[in-house]
């Protein structure tokens, strides 16, 4: 094929795969699951009396269920495409590809084509649902050609850029993290300037994903004078710019892809490097081996306790021209002194080596980026509004928290798949080390290399405090239910991550389960405050949509390692963080305080136990009775 062998072979295993139409099949169960739920809201608090209020309810759907995709194809695209790539590079398997007669295009596109595979094939089998929403009127069926296409074009835009920056970073965490990165904050520039320029929204539709969906949902044209322009007219210059975006993504990754990689830290020394650098460090050869003899003495014989290695180095050295030369040894004693690992050699690996590559600044900078952006935001909104409300408050937080919980499950998620990849783990398994020291090490490894990206959301909260939008007890209740959120993000991270041997379907599952819980419970309460009517008569519906998002999560979690605390926290976890959300909105901060603590804190519980007890059922190497 035109794409290459990488794109051929996914494309003639893929069908073999169970998990290829499971996945399908859940993707279109839950899109006609909210169609269900959200006509059982309004057929149970509405009168249905004429085509009119079919239309209306057809309209809306719509254009709540198109965002909602292209937040999916988008993020997931992005995140599996990068993760493809990581994970090649992770277990060295892209230097052999690069081996191979296949060209940089073949390779390129190939490897982005059959990341995106499942997520193209999930978009496809969603136009049979969107027609069918089209059949209650109200939506046109050109209104949903614009849809497929923004979503389509966006999907392989961020998927490009997934697999360019996976393919110059060295490490799928780096990569992973930095296109989503990149992704949060193009997107939210665009949409700033749409609320805060006049005239911004023209420029949001033309570079923003989001609001060219909203623009493509809504009825845009007048039905007498149908054309390709016409139908086209609202997106047809995002379209075009997001087209030459995938274009030029690609023609990047096509002519660096060999530059790339190998990378730095992988290439080997030729033998003509070796001989050169012999031949012209003469002095510094000799003043690193009497740095190496200084420190041996010292550490090993403790020759004098007065005098220092670098001191003793010097002494050794016949004339003060040779003494110049120390400068160079002194520094090969700091790289030549042996390390003295800590009592957990795990946490000592994850805080004293560059185990996440050398550039991790790189994603504390684009989270800065984004932080003040929030903060900004946050501040206006503390200063020209006279009477603080609690939603306008959650505007610019829920973002920097979502994105930030996020970046800690794609952490705990790479940190665990990164030792499979490399081949570590098995090391790993036959060594002393035990479950509570490699568990904890991961954990406590994480939460060093994320500490800017915790610790600033909870810096914002102390803004509050200081601008007397919260109390004692509010910044309380909010800086604990925030440290509770971020255990239980890198505890998933770390538990799925232990029984998927694949970097694609642990990093999909992990942010999966992340994602279900906050944006889809969240999606649920939109449709109940925009089919607003009876609670009781609501309760039924979002009942089913609750114990089918339990059975969801039980499969997630407890499918490899089940057990009754598993299966007790998966059916309470939709439920709680939908009374969660609902008695935020009432005020009830207490109420929840005490269910998010407790249900939260139960499942990493839940999830640890048995990481550390069954640490064998856990990572696979045994089954459980």
């Amino acid at each position: 094929m035109l794409i290459g062998p990488v794109f051929t072979r996914e494309i003639t295993i893929a069908p073999r795969r169970d998990w290829t139409y499971i996945v399908r099949s859940i993707y279109v169960g839950l899109l006609l699951l909210l169609i269900v739920t959200a006509w059982l809201v309004v057929s149970g608090t509405q009168l249905i009396t004429d085509p009119g209020d079919f239309a209306r309810f057809g309209s809306m759907l719509f254009q709540f269920l198109a965002p909602v995709q292209l937040v999916l194809a988008v993020f997931f695209a992005a995140t599996l495409a990068a993760g493809a790539v990581g994970q090649e590079k992770e277990r060295k398997t892209l230097l052999l590809l690069l081996l191979t007669r296949m060209s940089n295009s073949e390779l390129v596109l190939g490897k982005l084509f059959a990341s995106l595979l499942n997520i193209l094939m999930m978009l496809a089998v969603s136009v049979p649902v969107f027609t069918a929403i089209a059949m209650l009127g109200g939506v046109s069926y050109y209104q949903i050609v614009r849809v497929m296409l923004v979503t389509l074009f966006s999907m392989l835009a961020c998927g490009s850029l997934g697999s360019c920056v996976a393919l110059w970073r060295e490490k799928t965490f780096q990569a992973i993290a930095t296109t989503i990165l990149v992704l949060v904050l193009w997107i939210g520039i665009w949409e700033t300037i749409a609320v805060s320029v006049p005239n911004g929204l023209n420029l949001a539709v033309l570079f923003s994903p989001w609001s060219a969906v909203v623009v493509a949902s809504r009825p845009a044209i007048d039905v007498s004078t149908i054309s390709l322009g016409t139908v086209l007219g609202p997106i047809r210059d995002f379209l075009i710019f997001y087209g030459g975006l995938v274009v030029a993504i690609n023609a990047l990754a096509i002519a660096l892809v060999r530059v790339w990689n190998p990378s730095r830290e992988n290439r080997p020394v030729t033998l003509e490097e070796d001989t050169w650098h012999k031949k012209n460090n003469v002095e510094q050869t000799l003043a690193e081996s009497l740095a190496v003899d200084a420190v041996s003495k010292f550490e090993e014989k403790q020759w004098s306790h007065e005098l220092t290695a670098e001191e003793h180095c010097k002494t050794q050295l016949p004339n003060e021209a040779a003494r110049v030369t120390v400068s160079a040894g002194q520094e090969q004693i700091r790289r030549v002194q042996v390390r003295h690992t800590w009592n957990n050699p795990i946490i000592w690996r994850e805080i004293m080596t560059r185990a996440y590559g050398h550039r991790i600044w790189v994603i504390q900078f684009g989270f800065l980026a984004f932080f003040v952006i929030c903060a900004w935001t946050l501040h206006s909104v503390l200063t020209e509004s006279m009477a603080i409300t609690v939603t306008q408050i959650a505007g610019p937080l829920v973002p920097l928290f979502l994105l930030s919980l996020v970046l800690v499950n794609v952490q705990a998620i790479t940190s665990q798949t990164s030792e499979k990849d490399g081949g570590t783990f098995d090391l790993i398994l036959v060594s002393d080390i035990t479950p509570k020291e490699y568990v904890f090490g991961k954990l406590g490894g994480i939460f060093y290399n994320m500490k800017w990206i915790v610790l600033l959301p909870l810096l914002l909260c102390g803004y509050l405090y200081w601008y007397r939008a919260l109390d004692e007890t509010s910044l309380f209740f909010l800086l604990v239910g925030l440290i509770v959120l971020y255990v239980f993000a890198a505890m998933v991270g770390v538990y799925i991550g232990m029984q998927y041997d694949n970097t694609r379907a642990a990093t999909a599952t992990s942010l999966g389960v992340i994602f279900f819980l906050f944006v889809g419970i969240a999606a649920c309460i939109w449709i109940m405050v925009a089919f607003s009517g009876s609670f009781e008569t609501q309760l039924v519906p979002f009942s089913a949509f609750m114990v089918g998002g339990g059975i969801g999560l039980y499969v997630t979690l407890g499918a490899r390692n089940p057990s009754a605390a598993i299966a007790t926290a998966s059916f309470s976890l939709p439920i709680a963080v939908f009374y969660i959300i609902t008695s935020m909105l009432l005020g009830k901060y207490l109420l929840v305080f005490a269910v998010l603590v407790g249900i939260f804190g139960f499942t990493t519980a839940a999830m640890l136990i048995p990481s550390i007890a069954e640490f064998d059922v856990a990572t696979g190497r045994t089954t459980a009775d």
